[in-house]
């Protein structure tokens, strides 16, 4: 932009309009500026200020005049169509078109500063060892490598390195209001550096941040709001006097009603209310909304803590130095508590106060309860629920990311490598203590649990169930590409492995799952600084990201091998029926199951409380007004059309494949 000095004629108009400043040549002007726009001003240093013309909306949408009206600024650059009012101070900023500030007491930068790029938090564990370094572009991926990789003390100072370089390039005297922002009623913000498209109104103080926003993601930061060291991301809301001390949030996260968080990262579609969060590593989808709930020294993503959730991070001894892993898709219920550490597989419900340290990670779908003061676990069960068919349904409706830079890669399918590998690996745990386990032993010992030895053969029989339904998904998948296959030899083709994957493990890296030997040979390349930047890194790891359903046939190729002495690539009409044969009979049999755990939610003791001023009738038609009708729930519904198009797509597959040369 090009700037002029003010003319003599300017400044005694300004001065007549209750303007000052101590060197009027320090200040200078769009060629077009306005003066009649700049009421009631103290300048201070040098600025530069646009023309100021036209009107700009007010937060709520009320057309207002541009212009600077009651403020005092130091140092500062504005744009055009800026309307800047009751700004006790302002300075050091370079204020982009369309900002709306008004009645705000101080906005300042104080001196070099990164905003908050490059603070150090605490995560994970509340003792610390696990430090990340948190940047406005750090994802769930990079964070969880930085935290969880410690074994690896070269990797993770390579890129800490990257990570400490993009911050430092980030330092500056001068911070940034982006274009289209609002910043409205409040208090004081320090060093605090303000992308395009956010929302500040009422908040009692922000220190040391970035908060970044998009046009598709508007960032909204709310009454009362307390953050100091920080970095937001874009789509985000912390409102309703929340508390944020070190911490990163990440994009479309939901924080309020005074939830308080410090040394915590919360990444995409995260929600806190109420609570209370020290040292959590809240992967994608974790959610917590009560009061009386804690998350302390954790790892979670898809996670939901039900109210006065706990755990304990400490025994009294060396202090709080535990730490504990929770699984993707893990739930837990009202007042429930964990003594760290402690592990609990995918897709898990923790029920109950358990006082002893355990770990679950190889069975997953399990519930975990107390009985007689112990902890008990049931394999599977959490399979055959309503609750977790409707989470996995629910996660990428409710994706709140709408720019189209999505920094957290996340992988939603409910049957992932990663989570069948659990399965295959709990068939074998529950086969070998059904074998060594006397049959008169009521319970037996399992890494700090206990499990009935009734359960161990019918659990293991959900577990298989899951394994040939994952095995079919997958088959249909690639035979049902646009054009459908002409003869057996097409079809082996669609089966071939796109990848070489030797090893059978798999990772979830913060809510990516990717084949273990991938991420080894990424984590080697990062090590050997193979790459020269983060957007490097992010590009490649996006890469791996979207060769996933390539190294998922890969790796079904390696487990059918492995584990059932099976040729893929040499399969046949009639092992190809038995597949498909099996994925529907399966898949029917856990809809069905999941239908009758959902009409539990329309049996007569789920009626209870409804009626309360009449007789059985009436209870009956108040339930029904209020619940609806079993047959007539969505949910139902859909399951039930699920079932129809299983049977559908099966006999049209086995059909054609009968048909194949």
């Amino acid at each position: 932009m090009t700037y002029r000095q003010l003319t003599s004629d300017e400044i005694l108009q300004l001065e007549k309009q209750s303007c000052r400043s101590a060197d009027w040549t320090a200040i200078s002007v769009d060629p077009d500026f306005d003066p009649s726009r700049v009421q009631d001003v103290k300048f201070s240093g040098s600025c530069k200020i646009g023309n100021l013309r036209g009107e700009i909306p007010d937060p709520e949408g009320r057309k207002r005049a541009a212009g600077l009206y009651s403020a005092s600024l130091e140092n500062v650059t504005i744009g055009n169509e800026v309307r800047i009012s009751q700004v006790r101070k302002l300075s050091n900023y370079c204020i982009e078109d369309q900002v709306y500030i008004q009645n705000v007491s101080v906005l300042s930068v104080t001196g070099e500063t990164a905003f908050g790029n490059g603070t150090e938090i605490e995560i994970l564990n509340e003792g610390g060892g696990r430090e990340l370094i948190i940047f406005d572009k750090l994802s769930a991926q990079i964070a969880y490598i930085c935290v969880m990789y410690r074994h690896r003390p070269k990797l993770v100072a390579a890129l800490n390195k990257k990570i400490r370089e993009y911050s430092n390039s980030k330092s500056d005297t001068t911070g940034i209001i982006g274009k289209g922002s609002h910043i409205i009623n409040s208090n004081a913000i320090y060093n605090v550096a303000i992308g395009p498209y956010v929302e500040v109104n009422g908040i009692d103080l922000l220190e040391d941040g970035t908060i970044l926003g998009d046009p598709d993601e508007i960032t909204r930061i709310g009454q009362g709001v307390i953050a100091r060291h920080f970095i937001i991301l874009s789509g985000s809301t912390v409102e309703s006097a929340s508390l944020l001390e070190k911490c990163f949030v990440g994009q479309a996260v939901r924080i309020g009603k005074q939830f308080s968080a410090e040394n915590s990262a919360f990444f995409a579609n995260s929600e806190g209310f109420h609570g209370e969060a020290v040292s959590l590593f809240a992967g994608p989808y974790t959610v917590t909304h009560h009061k009386s709930t804690l998350l302390i020294a954790g790892i979670f993503s898809f996670f939901n803590a039900g109210s006065g959730t706990n755990q304990s991070n400490h025994m009294y001894k060396l202090g709080p130095i535990h730490q504990g892993i929770v699984e993707r898709g893990s739930k837990t219920g009202s007042f429930s508590y964990l003594l760290w550490p402690s592990r609990v597989g995918p897709f898990s419900v923790v029920m109950g106060k358990h006082g002893i340290n355990f770990d679950a990670t190889e069975l997953p779908f399990s519930y975990i309860t107390v009985e007689n003061d112990k902890t008990v676990l049931t394999p599977a069960m959490n399979l055959l629920t309503v609750g977790t068919r409707r989470d996995t349904e629910k996660w990428p409706k409710r994706d709140g990311r709408k720019g189209a830079k999505k920094l957290d890669l996340i992988h939603f399918e409910l049957f992932n490598p990663y989570v069948i590998n659990r399965v295959l690996n709990g068939i074998e745990i529950l086969n070998d203590l059904y074998e060594k386990t006397p049959k008169e032993q009521e319970f037996v010992g399992y890494k700090g649990l206990r499990i009935k030895r009734l359960m161990l053969k019918s659990c293991r029989k959900y577990y298989e169930m899951a394994w040939r339904i994952f095995l079919g998904n997958t088959i249909l998948k690639r035979l049902s590409m646009p054009e459908e296959p002409e003869n057996m030899k097409e079809v082996r083709i669609r089966l071939e492995p796109g990848y070489e994957i030797r090893e059978k493990n798999w990772m979830d890296i913060a809510g990516m799952t990717v084949p273990a030997e991938i991420l080894d040979t990424l984590l080697d390349e990062i090590e050997q600084v193979t790459y020269p930047t983060l957007d490097a890194i992010r590009e490649k790891i996006t890469e791996i990201y979207e060769k996933y359903d390539g190294y998922v046939l890969s790796w079904m190729h390696r487990i059918l091998a492995e584990k059932f002495e099976f040729d893929l690539s040499l399969i046949s009409k009639e092992q190809i029926v038995r597949i498909i044969t099996d994925w529907k009979s399966d898949s029917i049999r856990l809809n069905n199951m999941i239908l009758s755990d959902a009409k539990k939610e329309f049996d007569p003791n789920s009626q209870i409380g409804f009626g309360h001023d009449g007789d059985e009738s009436v209870k009956k038609l108040d339930f029904e007004q209020v619940r609806g009708e079993f047959d007539q729930n969505g949910f139902v519904k859909g399951i039930r059309e699920e079932i129809l198009k299983i049977e559908s797509t099966a006999d049209h597959w086995i059909e054609r494949i009968e048909k194949l040369n």
